[in-house]
């Protein structure tokens, strides 16, 4: 079969940054409306997530820091819900994987499953918090602000979200997921607030970043303004997103899916899939299929995402451990997203089936791209026909197309090395 030859495009997004992060994290903590809330002698936990924040190290590090310089005692503590195979030990590793450890953080990291309940909704649904934190004198909820990938609305993934979730632990994300859609659109939101006005709470560092995975806003946030805050903060996360630059394609191919770059292993609003029963898909972009190559080594085998494709290649199939990827899934109750999809030899094989599939489409004309994942969409690659639409929004050529280029085994060439055959 003859594949569709491909141009190496670029793509700019706005690129708002922080320079120096440690920096303006204690810049943050030192202002008076949050040094005021940090005593001597206080034990604070901190939370550090499973999402892709690219300067976490940094940033906990920092906080950890300023509560030190305010004469207390950091601790690290994971809030991941159910990542991290719902395990104490499971999510420690998926910390140290992220590069947050005690050595590299200067304060320990201390791991358990174990939750208090510390009230219910007004509907009832009960709350929870990790054991370790509601022991301490004060918590900081650290997270990144940004679009959700089951849903839309005014607050989607960000501290509230951690809050309630993540330091819920799996217990927590159970309880909410059990009430599907509803619960993690609304339900979180509710005990995502009751969490921050426990007292508990010291304050939030909510994190946004640009579409190159850079740390673009970072703002100490008091629990009496993490709502409005939010709303805020989720908009300008939403104008920095990286997207496709085509409304269409025949055939998508991402290199990895995986935990690092998405809650979902891809970023359902980057793919435009859902696949959540009774939950309309996004309008743009249209992916008749998708193909995907690997799992990163950072998921730590959970695949959760791998039902979003449609195709997989071997390599990937046999990095999946069930244990962990199920436990993700039946805690999210979308049991579309862990169904494993046909599985091909190579990245070869796979594409040809996704061409030889779409009906009516010429293979040498289809509409393909490549995307190393759903994170880093500065570089790709897209067919000859996209490539006009490609250009009209704003992409530039770096590399004139030309034939897909695979290894001896069948793979495609990384990257870099694809832009250099």
């Amino acid at each position: 079969m003859r594949f569709p030859r491909v141009a190496r495009i670029g793509q700019s997004f706005p690129r708002p940054g922080v320079g120096d992060v440690e920096a303006a994290v204690r810049e943050r903590c030192r202002r008076p409306e949050i040094r005021s809330r940090l005593r001597p002698g206080m034990r604070v936990a901190i939370t550090a997530g499973s999402r892709g924040i690219s300067d976490i190290p940094a940033i906990l590090r920092a906080l950890a820091g300023a509560v030190r310089e305010a004469g207390g005692e950091p601790f690290v503590v994971p809030a991941m819900g159910s990542h991290g195979g719902a395990t104490a030990e499971g999510q420690a590793a998926v910390l140290r994987s992220l590069g947050v450890t005690e050595e590299t953080l200067g304060a320990p990291v201390r791991s358990s499953m174990e939750v208090v309940e510390i009230g219910r909704t007004r509907r009832g649904v009960p709350v929870y918090m990790d054991r370790l934190a509601f022991g301490a004198d004060g918590v900081i909820v650290a997270g990144r602000i940004k679009p959700h990938t089951d849903f839309h609305a005014e607050i989607e993934s960000g501290l509230l979200k951690m809050a309630a979730i993540g330091l819920g632990k799996h217990r927590g994300a159970l309880t909410l997921h059990a009430l599907g859609v509803e619960g993690i659109r609304d339900h979180m939101v509710e005990a995502g607030r009751l969490v921050f006005g426990s007292g508990k709470v010291l304050f939030g560092l909510a994190v946004v970043e640009n579409a190159y995975g850079e740390t673009a806003l970072l703002e100490a946030v008091p629990p009496e303004e993490v709502v409005p805050r939010e709303r805020r903060l989720l908009e300008e996360a939403r104008r920095l997103a990286p997207a496709l630059p085509v409304a269409r394609a025949d055939v998508l191919f991402v290199d990895e899916l995986g935990k690092d770059y998405s809650g979902t292993g891809m970023d359902t609003n980057v793919i435009g899939r859902f696949r959540i029963p009774g939950v309309e898909e996004p309008e743009r972009p249209r992916v008749r299929y998708l193909v995907v190559g690997d799992l990163s080594p950072a998921s730590h085998g959970n695949a959760l995402g791998v039902g979003l494709a449609d195709l997989i290649t071997r390599r990937l199939f046999e990095k999946i451990d069930l244990r962990a990827t199920n436990a993700n899934v039946l805690t999210s109750t979308f049991l579309e997203r862990g169904k494993i999809p046909p599985v091909l030899e190579n990245d070869r094989e796979a594409i040809a089936a996704a061409l030889r599939c779409s009906w009516g489409t010429d293979p040498e004309g289809a509409g393909f791209v490549r995307i190393p994942n759903t994170l880093e969409l500065g570089e790709l690659y897209v067919s000859e026909s996209l490539l006009e639409e490609a250009l009209s929004g704003g992409a530039e050529v770096i590399e004139p197309p030309r034939e897909l280029a695979f290894d001896g085994e069948g793979n495609l060439l990384p990257f870099a090395s694809a832009a250099a055959a």
